[in-house]
């Protein structure tokens, strides 16, 4: 397993109960209730039913908390908190389609490195070309 694969799998492990996690998000218990009911927030929870808490949710719950400082009413919030985790995705896609591109560029143009530009000459020889 990769570090950022151990990495992210840490930040998910739900270790912290409600009161600890709202004391690190510096938000009140009762704020964190309300967050989970309008659907900003999914903690783990244990068998008997308690929330869980890990380090990525202590994490949005502190974006939460900035967003409202700044004025965001919930709705907005949830829409913007939305929004990201698009963009998060959009981003892999764009760098998984990238590393695609150069796999393919890598293989149809074998001598061809990074982003330089050849002239056509030293890619296509021409059967009227006698100068090679």
């Amino acid at each position: 397993m990769s570090q950022a694969d151990q990495q992210a799998q840490d930040d998910e492990r739900a270790v912290y109960i409600i009161s600890v996690a709202a004391e690190l998000a510096g938000v009140h218990p009762q704020t964190l209730r309300i967050y989970e009911r309008k659907g900003l927030v999914r903690p783990q929870r244990t068998p008997g039913n308690t929330r869980r808490y890990s380090d990525a949710d202590i994490e949005r719950l502190r974006a939460i908390q900035l967003l409202t400082d700044q004025g965001v009413n919930l709705a907005g919030v949830k829409r913007i908190m939305e929004m990201r985790v698009k963009m998060d995705e959009l981003h892999g896609e764009v760098e998984r389609l990238r590393r695609q591109l150069d796999h393919r560029r890598a293989i149809a143009m074998p001598g061809r490195r990074g982003g330089e530009i050849l002239p056509l000459r030293s890619v296509v020889r021409f059967p009227w070309d006698l100068t090679s």
